[in-house]
């Protein structure tokens, strides 16, 4: 199979050179052409064809994101991967690039990391790269459903009461969790928790970000508070979010305990501890991303008799966390992206449900889960 092209736009040649070594050290990837400004990253985009766009914000000429805008109307099929600094300006400007279409971000790699920073950095970059390059393969053709098992696990029980609305996201996830909460009404009568894969500083924002396109208060999560409706809490960046009982009271939990499937915060404890507390009561919702974070937590859920959403793999900018459910044969309804919200709030106002029953695939040994 060919390789993955990346054309990289940078106004800086140290940063090109830098960045160009670490993605040559992998066979799967080619470097097909650097842009020092946004101008001649329009121009090469469409010249050279790449798969992946490595693009910076700070471009002379034109910044990373008018390059974004023009680029996304020419190369609709191109995955771009912003550049950003773990900063506040940086951060409210990625959450812009995320909303204009951009696929992920990433940190700048930089030579004051040291050696152990520098490889750690190079890891992330490849793994990002080969993520957001969504080329179907020869035998995949176009996205499709994965099939229907013959025997499928049993279906548990539907709840009465929806009593808590978890949702997991990786890469993607911004702007599809961005018009998800918008799509909330003011009057939504149980609390949502998110975990969105996210560095510090820009769970604070993307928190900012939601809570100004939606009626419901968003806030980034803080340990001791308490668990009530009409709120939306995500995981603040680096911290696992899960639910604790206190006598009769749910409290929030953010705490440092070692990642879990290589992630901080994890989408799995936050489902888990949800499974544990609220049981059949939880909805959860598994959107965009890459890994299999949030497949063991559904497994729980689902265990516990709760409902399981996940978003439809096509629409995904990264389609391995719904899928990981999908195979693992865990009962679960594939929604389409733009229903996801109005199907939240139909189960949660205990409606008779309008979709199919439950997409099943075949169900693997849960031996060795996440």
């Amino acid at each position: 199979m060919a390789p993955i092209r990346v054309l990289i736009a940078d106004d800086s040649a140290v940063a090109c050179r830098m960045i160009a070594l670490m993605l040559g050290t992998d066979p799967e990837l080619q470097v097909v052409g650097t842009a020092p400004t946004g101008r001649l990253a329009i121009e090469k985009a469409e010249q050279l064809t790449p798969d992946v766009l490595l693009l910076d914000l700070a471009m002379p000429d034109m910044n990373g994101l008018e390059v974004l805008k023009v680029v996304r109307k020419r190369r609709p099929d191109m995955a771009v991967l912003m550049f950003s600094a773990l900063t506040d300006r940086a951060g409210n400007l990625t959450l812009d690039a995320l909303s204009l279409g951009a696929s992920d971000y990433l940190p700048k790699p930089s030579t004051l990391h040291g050696a152990e920073g520098l490889q750690q950095a190079r890891d992330l970059l490849v793994a990002k790269v080969k993520a957001v390059a969504t080329r179907p393969t020869p035998q995949e053709g176009t996205p499709r459903r994965l099939p229907v098992a013959r025997t499928p696990p049993p279906i548990p029980p539907r709840p009465l009461n929806v009593s808590v609305v978890v949702i997991g996201a990786s890469t993607g996830g911004p702007a599809v969790l961005m018009g998800l909460i918008a799509s909330l009404p003011a009057n939504l009568p149980v609390p949502v928790l998110i975990t969105q894969h996210m560095p510090p500083v820009f769970t604070r924002q993307f928190a900012e970000r939601l809570d100004s396109l939606c009626p419901l208060q968003v806030r980034e999560a803080l340990s001791g508070e308490v668990l009530g409706p009409g709120h939306v809490w995500i995981a603040p960046g680096d911290f696992h979010l899960a639910l604790v009982r206190e006598g009769g009271t749910v409290r929030l939990w953010t705490h440092q305990g070692p990642p879990v499937n290589s992630c901080r915060p994890a989408v799995d404890v936050l489902f888990r501890s949800a499974a544990t507390l609220y049981g059949a009561g939880v909805l959860a919702v598994v959107l965009t991303g890459v890994g299999q974070d949030g497949a063991r937590g559904c497994m729980d859920v689902s265990d516990a008799g709760g409902q399981i959403l996940v978003q439809e793999p096509a629409s995904c900018v990264v389609a391995s966390m719904p899928r990981e459910v999908i195979q693992r044969g865990v009962p679960h309804w594939v929604v389409p992206v733009t229903g996801l919200g109005p199907e939240i709030v139909r189960r949660v106002s205990r409606r008779q449900p309008s979709l199919p029953e439950p997409s099943l695939s075949p169900e693997p040994s849960r031996a060795g889960g996440a």
